[in-house]
């Protein structure tokens, strides 16, 4: 919200057309930096919190992510540049334990508006994961693992909130507060625009209760452990290949384990995603007799994304499960 202006960064302009984003600044000064524009400036961490920050901030801000469209959040390394950018900002919004290298940028910049959406809902722990895969928990171990297992392994809580339509609006109502104290101008439309969010995601979960109700199985397979929440949410049960690390490879007696579960439960679908190889998935499925689909984690959107925003992969997301749980 400086008096400067200066020119986004031509991937940050492509991707919010393509997510039909709010207003980006013009530019008169040739730079990627993400502050010094006339609006209130906003670093987001990567796509859920980009989605946010336009959807709440509208006109009022100018919104630059750390995470480039298609690119794998959890391994995210910043440059320099990105590090001296933030600092520039008038505000960032991340979710702490997810990106390490975020977390750690962060504490060390010195912008004045901090927002971290972990404070701003209840994490939890989903269980029997052993963290310690560069997942972002074992640095943070201090405020992020729950409990010491015999077996040497962490459990630390589930940092995928967003893919619980209500988690996701408890945090969206934290930052709007947040923004409305930080850029008071204009804290009417924040709250507005807060309200109206509110709304599409509250539709949204209705659209989860009404659609998952009456199942034949409550089980899917995922590749990694992002649909907790979701999971829970609406009395479903997910089985993850590789934990919560994307990147890990699954034993062969846990392998073994999902091709009995799959025929207990009535498994019809072993779920991959985006942003990550499909290897596994399909290794499975093949040696299972199972059918393979896309269920998005949402941590970025792409040209090969179900919608165009938040809102239309959630319910993309919600057709392929009701299909391979066998909605009635």
């Amino acid at each position: 919200m400086n008096v400067r202006r200066r020119r986004i960064s031509g991937i940050a302009v492509t991707a919010a057309t393509a997510l039909g984003l709010g207003t980006l600044s013009a530019c008169s000064s040739d730079s990627s930096a993400a502050g010094n524009t006339d609006k209130f400036d906003v670093v987001a961490s990567f796509y859920p919190m980009e989605y946010l920050a336009e959807q709440i901030g509208g006109d009022h801000v100018n919104v630059t992510t750390l995470t480039e469209p298609g690119q794998e959040p959890h391994d995210l390394e910043l440059s320099a540049k990105q590090t001296a950018q933030m600092g520039e900002a008038d505000a960032v919004l991340y979710l702490k334990s997810l990106q390490p290298a975020v977390d750690e940028a962060i504490a060390q910049s010195d912008v004045k508006t901090k927002i971290d959406a972990a404070t701003l809902t209840k994490l939890e722990d989903h269980g029997d994961v052993e963290h310690d895969h560069g997942h972002g928990g074992e640095e943070h171990a201090d405020e992020h693992a729950e409990e010491e297992h015999a077996e040497g392994g962490k459990h630390a809580l589930d940092p995928h909130v967003w893919l619980d339509p209500v988690k996701y609006a408890e945090i969206a109502q934290g930052v709007a507060e947040s923004f409305e104290k930080a850029d008071p101008d204009h804290a009417d439309d924040y709250r507005k625009n807060a309200e109206a969010l509110a709304k599409k995601l509250g539709g949204l979960d209705t659209a989860y209760k009404d659609g998952l109700k009456n199942t034949a199985t409550k089980v899917f397979f995922t590749n990694h452990a992002a649909f907790g929440y979701l999971a829970e949410r609406y009395g479903l049960t997910q089985e993850a290949i590789n934990g919560l690390d994307p990147e890990s490879e699954p034993s062969p007696a846990r392998i073994k384990e999902l091709q009995q579960e799959a025929k207990a439960d009535g498994v019809t679908t072993v779920f991959y995603e985006t942003l990550v190889s499909d290897k596994t998935a399909k290794t499975l499925a093949k040696d299972a007799g199972l059918k393979t689909d896309v269920l998005d984690p949402l941590e970025g959107i792409t040209d090969k994304s179900k919608g165009e925003d938040y809102v239309g992969v959630m319910e993309a997301n919600l057709k392929v499960l009701e299909t391979a749980l066998g909605a009635k």
